[in-house]
């Protein structure tokens, strides 16, 4: 594997490596919301495990197994409230155990791609292009979004 991929792998594990540190956090800090009328960090996680798992079973398991990748556009807004419905109803610790297994899923498939698997451009079911270095590339610009704010707000609170 070569040292761009390599290194986009690398920043693309700072998100498992971030959430393992939120385990010991107390339940009712996963319940809490960075600012009134946002998310709490529980919905965070979920929404970032349900993006993970989404295009894991879609995308990245797909092109491991040499099948048609299955990936669709969908309506953000409704992907992301049922995310925040999920996470209303799903152990803290399952999220936690899902985001991780998801992330390390799709790395781990990835670096047994051949370069040539890598570098190809694949076509989803609306013909839309589907490019992994481009995949990884956006998920980390995703994964510090949601990260940046996260680490500001627990190190104000004295958590992290």
């Amino acid at each position: 594997m070569n040292k761009e991929m390599e290194h986009l792998l690398q920043a693309f594990e700072e998100w498992t490596l971030f959430v393992k540190t939120l385990t010991h956090l107390e339940e009712k800090i996963w319940n809490s919301s960075l600012e009134k009328g946002k998310w709490t960090i529980k919905s965070i996680v979920s929404h970032m495990m349900l993006w993970d798992r989404y295009f894991y079973k879609e995308a990245i398991e797909k092109i491991a197994l040499n099948q048609q990748i299955t990936l669709k556009h969908l309506d953000f807004d409704e992907f992301n409230r049922k995310a925040v419905e999920y996470g209303s109803r799903t152990e803290t610790s399952e999220i936690i155990d899902k985001a991780i297994t998801y992330r390390h899923k799709i790395m781990n498939d990835i670096r047994r791609l051949s370069e040539e698997k890598l570098y190809q451009r694949y076509v989803d079911t609306e013909g839309n292009e589907f490019y992994i270095p481009q995949y990884l590339k956006d998920f980390i610009w995703h994964d510090e979004h949601h990260m940046e704010p996260l680490k500001t707000y627990l190190a104000e609170e004295g958590l992290l």
